[in-house]
């Protein structure tokens, strides 16, 4: 018994350290890591970091995946399920969410069509409140790492 109180406090302590970090870094409940490239896919991904509500133990992440030789979006790809279900219009500065019924694996198999017209970014994912992803961070200027 008095180790799991042990195990119990020590665990306390930890995530108080791990919220106050959290906390003096900056981050609010939605935060985007930098990018970073993927060159056996030839694209860029950076970790879209989110809480889904207020005083959250931990962060989840979905993915952020800016492709070059399509310049004006960043998809969204969730890893638990697998699948792209939007994307970040660069130009128009809008989301377009797509529908349950048209999110794949892979972006080749997701038809034009099937993006609706852009719109406000969606509400952050299991979150209890309105509160919204934020935009996406610029991606690279160029299509090649390290230049």
């Amino acid at each position: 018994m008095r180790k799991f109180q042990v195990l119990m406090v020590a665990a306390l302590l930890f995530s108080g350290v791990l919220a106050a970090t959290t906390a003096v870094a900056g981050y609010g409940r939605c935060y985007y890591s930098s990018w970073s490239y993927y060159p056996q896919r030839s694209y860029y991904y950076c970790n879209c970091n989110y809480q889904p509500y207020v005083n959250s133990d931990s962060y989840s992440y979905h993915y952020c995946v800016y492709v070059p030789t399509q310049p004006r979006y960043c998809y969204y790809y969730n890893p638990g399920s697998q699948t792209y279900w939007g994307r970040y219009d660069l130009e128009s500065k809008g989301y377009s969410m797509l529908a349950e019924k048209d999110r794949k694996q892979s972006l080749k198999d997701i038809p034009e069509t099937a993006f609706p017209k852009p719109g406000a970014m969606p509400t952050i994912p299991g979150a209890k409140d309105d509160l919204k992803l934020e935009v996406p961070p610029a991606p690279p200027a160029d299509d090649k790492p390290g230049n």
